[in-house]
């Protein structure tokens, strides 16, 4: 019981896995197909074709991760938001904006590395709260400024 007990309290005090800053990874990338914009991420997002953002199997959400073309040698950065790819043989599925901005839009797949350079901002989800409460707070703003 007491080995149990001394097993449970080692591991109680390990915090989850961190991405490494700097971790390097080559492969193939590829972007999301067209129908899973507006579907909910494994983060809770919606994906969204224009954001900068990629799907990874292994590293934590929230990731900032560069990832370099290596045909033409474009980078960007992308937050991690999302798990997969599912194809055998993909390191990374990236939105459309990103595939766009790595010139691999035309080709569909392209061979990437992935550096781990941060972690992003942690993202929240709350009421948006009205900063006017009356229709007079907010009349200052209606006079024209010269």
């Amino acid at each position: 019981m007491s080995l149990i007990m001394s097993l449970m309290l080692f591991f109680s005090g390990i915090k989850p896995a961190e991405a490494l800053p700097g971790l390097i990874q080559k492969g193939k990338a590829s972007f999301y197909s067209k129908k899973f914009n507006g579907r909910k991420t494994a983060y809770g997002e919606r994906v969204d074709a224009e954001s900068l953002a990629g799907a990874h199997r292994s590293l934590p959400l929230n990731t900032l991760v560069e990832v370099t073309n290596l045909d033409n040698q474009r980078s960007i950065i992308v937050r991690i938001n999302d798990r997969g790819p599912f194809s055998k043989g993909r390191v990374i599925d990236l939105t459309h904006a990103a595939a766009h901005a790595l010139g691999m839009v035309s080709r569909g797949v392209a061979n990437v590395s992935l550096r781990v350079v941060g972690k992003g901002r942690d993202v929240a989800y709350a009421p948006v709260l009205s900063v006017f409460t009356t229709p007079a707070d907010f009349q200052p703003m209606l006079e024209p400024v010269l």
